[in-house]
């Protein structure tokens, strides 16, 4: 009678530790999903800039300045994405710094009547506010993931799997979108 009741106990303990394994392995694959959704509208957006930036030389070839600098940030941040380095202060700090330069560039769109008109900008506009939106959207779902792995790998009875199997907090990735 003992042996059966161990066994069942064992066997109970067993099948605790295959759920909270899965659960965290379902979390952890949620996480890096979600990372993909946003390395995906990170790249649409990189992709966008060179046109943008042509299109404004253009009509503005006296804003230079602004210009190099959207594109030196691209460069900077696309070459984060080539070594899928997962600094996600620094990536959130150089994509807010896009975030901003084409901010001016809208701006500068005011002071150029003919740029403000062509149907091409306008296009390029439309197409870079449907990212950001998106972008905003990814990264509000990756936060989300971000927040219940870490919490599961904070609670117990997780935290003795979790530790158990070496999985690891991520980041939050902070960018403030306007």
């Amino acid at each position: 009678m003992s042996t059966i009741i161990f066994t069942l106990v064992c066997l109970g303990l067993i099948i605790w530790l295959i759920i909270i394994y899965n659960r965290l392995v379902s979390l952890k694959n949620q996480v890096e999903a979600a990372w993909s959704d946003i390395s995906v509208q990170l790249k649409r957006r990189h992709d966008l800039i060179p046109k943008l930036v042509e299109v404004v030389k253009q009509y503005a070839s006296y804003e230079q300045a602004l210009l190099t600098q959207v594109t030196e940030i691209r460069t900077q941040s696309q070459k984060l994405d080539d070594l899928k380095a997962l600094d996600l202060n620094e990536t959130g700090l150089l994509e807010q710094n896009i975030t901003e330069q084409l901010g001016k560039i809208k701006i500068l769109a005011e002071d150029y009547p003919d740029l403000k008109a062509s149907q091409h900008f306008i296009e390029l506009q439309k197409e870079l506010s449907i990212i950001e939106e998106t972008l905003q959207h990814a990264r509000r779902f990756y936060n989300g993931a971000v927040r219940m792995l870490n919490t599961r790998i904070d609670t117990f009875p997780d935290l003795a799997i979790a530790r158990l199997f070496s999985f690891k907090y991520r980041q939050y990735f902070q960018m403030d979108m306007n």
